[in-house]
């Protein structure tokens, strides 16, 4: 097996994106980052890390890293793949924070990355992908959804901040604070903003990283006080509905299987699992 990098993700996606649209949802991570990075290579910082494995001329897998932040490990058709993965990336980073794929891969990567480097790995996020391409809107809930202003950029970044605080774990280092993350909405032609608004705003949704056929959801956050309303469903159900509206045919997003409300809320609203998709971090022993 061979691993080629590639400099740019217009190689990548040409090199990969028939193997990555064949489990569209699955990779609506990698494609979503990988058009990012086509428009505008630097929006993460430092060079992005594009590699592909192939197998005789065959792709079995792609991999991707925004340094500072996780490896993101694609679905491998050959689980031979891993060695010549973990050897190539320990040959570009001498750590890494972490790794983020499916459930199977990302968990035989991280005991490839144990033993090649002597870093221990933990299970830090157990999430679920779903998709939709219906949707069924709640009944009854109050209120509007309405896009972002310039004016509800103080109170964005903040509940940014205040999402990231309750949705990863207090060891992990938050990946952007939340007036980067609004920074990095408010220029992204594909991306942005949305709230609902129930006689002031209760509840706001992110949405970004295009795929061929689809687009990511999330973050979705409401304040703790203000839950139980059914204001995420409601925003959510509605941006879907734009979004599709807009030409997309599918939107994604992902769950964390720790909180069981998440995972109902966006069930009765048309979405459905598709596949597990864990988050593992690395600690230098």
């Amino acid at each position: 097996m061979e691993v080629r990098r590639h400099a740019t993700a217009d190689g990548f996606l040409d090199h990969t994106g028939e193997f990555l649209g064949e489990r569209e949802a699955e990779h609506n991570l990698i494609l979503g980052l990988s058009s990012q990075l086509r428009r505008s290579p630097r929006m993460y910082g430092d060079d992005p890390y594009l590699a592909v494995v192939e197998d005789e001329g065959r792709v079995v897998g792609a991999v991707l890293r925004t340094p500072p932040h996780n490896l993101v490990l694609s679905e491998l058709d050959d689980e031979r793949a891993i060695e010549p993965i973990v050897a190539a990336v320990r040959e570009e980073f001498a750590s890494l924070p972490g790794v983020v794929g499916p459930k199977q891969r990302a968990a035989q990567f991280a005991e490839g990355w144990e033993a090649a480097t002597g870093a221990s790995a933990r299970l830090e996020i157990a999430q679920r992908v779903f998709r939709v391409d219906r949707v069924e809107a709640p009944q009854g809930v109050p209120g509007r959804m309405r896009p972002y202003e310039p004016s509800d950029r103080e109170l964005a970044a903040r509940w940014a901040d205040e999402f990231a605080a309750e949705a990863l774990p207090p060891n992990l280092p938050q990946p952007e604070s939340g007036e980067e993350f609004v920074d990095r909405r408010e220029v992204d032609p594909n991306g942005g903003l949305v709230f609902w608004e129930d006689g002031e705003p209760v509840s706001f949704a992110g949405y970004g990283g295009l795929t061929p056929n689809g687009i990511r959801i999330g973050p979705v956050y409401t304040p703790r006080v203000l839950r139980g309303r059914g204001y995420a469903s409601a925003l959510t159900a509605a941006l879907t509905q734009q979004l599709l509206d807009g030409g997309r045919r599918f939107c994604f997003l992902f769950t964390d299987l720790a909180n069981p409300t998440s995972n109902s809320i966006y069930q009765r609203i048309g979405y459905r699992a598709v596949s597990d998709f864990d988050a593992w971090a690395f600690s230098d022993s």
